[in-house]
């Protein structure tokens, strides 16, 4: 069972130190002492309370997809040229970029300020552990 410190809990949630710390005082979350004798979460209730906290904005648009991951966020910046654009939006913490032709930002009205939604269907997603640890 992975053990994660209340400052790295904290930053892995977005969150103070302060606020981790009032979950375990409330019960939210449970605390034991790593084994340097430090406040520690255990990593498996640490992720179940980040699923149930994700509090994403709604996808507006009432289209059914099959795409799993999609992120609504504002348009942050457009670089267009006269054939292709990228456009940057703020998901949350993510940031997200495409690149589309010129016409489609125009169609879509996108500019910065704008709300939209970034949709990502990917059959290759790359997952990273600190260490290099491998199994």
């Amino acid at each position: 069972m992975p053990l994660i410190r209340i400052a790295e809990a904290a930053s892995l949630l977005g969150v103070s130190d302060d606020t981790v710390r009032r979950w375990v005082d409330s019960g939210a979350l449970s605390a034991t002492k790593d084994a340097a004798g430090r406040a520690a979460i255990d990593g498996a209730e640490l992720a179940e309370h980040a699923r149930q906290q994700a509090n994403a904005p709604k996808d507006a648009s009432g289209v059914a997809r099959s795409a799993r991951n999609s992120f609504v966020g504002l348009v942050t910046n457009v670089i267009q040229d006269k054939v292709m654009a990228q456009v940057e939006l703020q998901c949350g913490p993510y940031r997200v970029v495409s690149l589309m032709s010129s016409e489609a930002v125009r169609d879509l009205g996108l500019e910065p300020g704008s709300v939209a939604t970034a949709v990502v269907k990917a059959t290759t997603v790359i997952i990273e552990t600190p260490g290099g640890k491998t199994s």
